[in-house]
């Protein structure tokens, strides 16, 4: 039985499919004694009927139906590797690296690698969900092929992709929402302030306003997001985020008299873009179409756009 080949169970999936060994000869280009021949053997080998006689056709025994389902699995399999390898040859990547900023919309990502695995289903996809100078560390340290960022990248040229607007924002019964006037930023001094960590472990930096007395640094845009519908402080939130929590009312923009609302534009930089492979390219172009599609009325045109 170890001897038994995926061509042999190529030749009985070609006779069951074409009705008989004439036809099946006729559309895999082999005699149909080399099909009758590879057939027999089969069944020589595994000790079972796999074809019985019906008139001049032949069909499936019960036994030989249950085993070429689980033959065609390994067909489609073994083409699938091949096609994977030839991809491979050609310069298709096994892997891409991807490093997104949490303030990006996380519609438009999760549209966009949809794409990238529908085009490339063997490509796996490292997403690393980074905070500030986080993913610019990774580009720095060659370890992400493409990095979105509101951060400028010393030495690299980025793609404009989108603008994301902040809003200055606590829940509805927050204090700062009770005063009844606009507030000024020695209003938000006396109130706790919620700020997203740096995920970058040697240079991090801070960003924004933070000068309350009270604060808490959490890791992850979500956790604030919780913070604040729970009234436990206040924040600069990116819309992409909080949309649902605003129209729902669980949360609300300060009365702030300046600065609670500002625009923060994302870029797309390649690691390399001349080295860049198939799947590294098309998730550039999927980022594109997708902020295109889920945001267009943040997306900025973007120059040199990926090909």
């Amino acid at each position: 039985m170890k001897n038994v080949t995926l061509a042999q169970w190529r030749m009985l999936a070609a006779v069951v499919d074409h009705g008989g060994f004439a036809r099946a000869a006729e559309a895999v280009h082999k005699s149909p004694s080399t099909l009758n021949h590879a057939v027999h053997k089969l069944e020589e080998q595994l000790g079972i009927r796999v074809l019985e006689p019906v008139g001049r056709q032949v069909r499936l025994t019960e036994s030989g139906a249950m085993l070429l389902r689980r033959a065609r699995q390994l067909l489609e399999s073994a083409e699938a590797l091949e096609d994977v390898a030839g991809r491979l040859a050609e310069g298709l990547e096994a892997e891409v690296v991807l490093a997104v900023d949490q303030i990006f919309p996380p519609d438009a990502l999760a549209h966009a690698l949809d794409a990238v695995s529908r085009e490339y289903p063997h490509v796996r996809v490292q997403l690393h969900e980074t905070v500030l100078n986080g993913g610019i560390e990774m580009l720095y340290d060659g370890r992400a092929d493409l990095v979105v960022s509101g951060i400028a990248a010393q030495g690299f040229l980025g793609e404009p992709l989108v603008n994301v607007t902040f809003l200055a924002v606590s829940h509805p019964d927050h204090p700062l929402q009770h005063l009844g006037r606009e507030l000024d930023l020695r209003d938000l001094e006396q109130h706790r302030q919620l700020v997203v960590r740096d995920s970058a472990l040697r240079q991090s930096m801070d960003a924004g306003w933070l000068k309350a007395e009270q604060r808490w640094t959490l890791s992850h845009l979500e956790t604030s997001l919780d913070m604040l519908c729970r009234g436990l402080g206040f924040a600069w939130m990116p819309t992409t985020r909080i949309r649902d929590a605003l129209r729902q009312g669980t949360l609300m923009p300060l009365p702030l008299t300046v600065g609670g609302r500002r625009e923060v534009p994302i870029q797309l930089i390649f690691r390399d873009r001349d080295r860049a492979g198939p799947a590294t390219r098309a998730t550039a172009r999927s980022l594109h179409d997708a902020v295109a599609r889920c945001c267009d009325e943040h997306s900025t045109e973007a120059n040199g756009r990926a090909t």
